[in-house]
C-alpha cells in the first residue's frame, strides 16, 4: 500500500511510519514542521519513505495512486495549543477538510488521530466511546479538544455523505522515545528534571489521575484499527490509571534522582481523572496494551538520557 501521513516527522506519527514501512507500505510523510522534529525521520529510507514539507491547512497534492490517509497533524500539547490557538483550529478544521477531500479524490481508506480530549473534563469514568463529554469550549484547552470534536463530525459527514472508508481513533496519554523535552506533558518534563536532578513540578495536589500507554502499543490499536470493518471512534489507551504524583515518584525512583517535587496551581480545565474503557477495542480488534508502565519508562528514560547527554 502507498500511504500518507500528515504530522509524519511528530512523536506518533514517525513511529507510526516505522511500522508502515516494517509492514513493507510506502509512506509519504507530510508536515510543515511546526512542531515536528526532522530528527524523527531521519533514519528512514528513500524510496519508501518521502517527505513533502507543506502545511495541511492549505491543499494537499501527492501526485500517483494512495490507499490510506493517516491524519496525524496538529499541535498535541498543551505548551503548543496553549502557543498555537489559531493554528491548532486550523489544522483541526481546514487541515482535516483538506485530508478528507485527499483521501476522497484517490479513493482511500482515511483514519483520523482524535484524542480522549474530545471527553474534556469527565463526569464519566472510565471514559466510553458513547460518552458525549464535559468540554468547555471557550476555555483555553477548547482550542484543542473542539477542534478534533470538529474533525470527528467532518469525518462521519464525509463517510455519511460520501460513502468514504473512515477510521476515528480516540489516543489517550501516550509516552515514550521521541518526545521532546520541553514537550509540556507530564512523561518528558519529569524525566527531564528528574535526570537534571531539578524539583520535580507537579500541576495541582497530584491527586488528578492519567492512564499512560507506551507507543508501540499505541501503533499496534491503530494499525488493527485500519484494518477492522468499524466506523464508530475506538478508544486506544491503557487502563491502568495512576495518579500524576505517582507517575512523578515512580519517574524520580526509576531515573535515582535527588529531584524533590514541588506543587504549581492546576491550569484551567485541566482534567481531574481520565482512564479509557477499551472495551470496544478488545471486541473488535482483538487489542489490548502489553508494556507495563516501568517497563515503558524505562525504555523511554534512555531516549531521554541520550538526548540530554547524560
Amino acid at each position: 500500500m502507498r500511504i500518507v501521513i500528515t504530522g509524519a516527522a511528530g512523536f506518533i506519527g514517525s513511529h507510526l511510519a516505522d511500522a508502515l514501512l516494517e509492514r513493507d507500505h510506502v509512506v509519504v510523510g507530510i508536515d510543515n514542521l511546526i512542531t515536528g522534529d526532522l530528527a524523527n525521520i531521519r533514519h528512514l529510507h528513500e524510496g519508501a519513505f518521502q517527505l513533502i514539507e507543506h502545511d495541511v491547512t492549505r491543499h494537499i497534492r501527492v501526485d500517483g495512486a494512495v490507499d490510506a490517509v493517516f491524519h496525524w497533524a496538529s499541535p498535541a500539547s498543551p505548551i503548543d495549543y496553549l502557543k498555537l490557538p489559531i493554528q491548532t483550529l486550523k489544522v483541526g478544521s481546514l487541515g482535516t477538510h483538506n485530508a478528507l477531500g485527499l483521501a476522497l479524490a484517490k479513493r482511500a481508506r482515511f483514519v483520523l488521530a482524535s484524542t480522549s480530549e474530545v471527553y474534556g473534563d469527565p463526569l464519566e469514568h472510565p471514559q466510553k466511546e458513547t460518552y458525549w463529554g464535559n468540554v468547555n469550549p471557550i476555555g483555553p484547552r477548547g482550542v484543542y479538544d473542539e477542534a478534533k470534536r470538529f474533525a470527528e463530525a467532518i469525518t462521519l459527514a464525509y463517510h455519511r455523505h460520501h460513502g468514504l472508508d473512515t477510521r476515528i481513533v480516540r489516543i489517550f496519554n501516550t509516552y515514550g522515545p521521541r518526545m521532546r523535552l520541553r514537550d509540556g506533558r507530564a512523561v518528558p518534563a519529569f524525566m527531564t528534571q528528574a535526570l537534571r536532578h531539578e524539583d520535580v513540578t507537579v500541576f495541582g495536589d497530584g491527586t488528578q489521575t492519567r492512564s499512560f500507554c507506551y507507543v508501540s502499543d499505541l501503533v499496534d490499536g491503530v494499525l488493527r484499527l485500519m484494518d477492522a470493518d468499524t466506523r464508530e471512534p475506538v478508544n486506544i489507551g491503557n487502563p491502568y490509571e495512576v495518579t500524576i504524583e505517582q507517575i512523578a515518584r515512580t519517574i524520580i525512583r526509576l531515573v535515582g534522582s535527588h529531584s524533590r517535587i514541588v506543587y504549581q496551581p492546576l491550569p484551567v480545565d485541566d482534567p481531574k481523572q481520565r482512564r479509557p474503557d477499551i472495551t470496544r477495542a478488545r471486541a473488535l480488534l482483538g487489542w489490548e496494551p502489553q508494556v507495563g508502565l516501568e517497563e515503558g519508562l524505562l525504555k523511554t528514560v534512555e531516549y531521554f538520557k541520550r538526548k540530554l547527554a547524560i
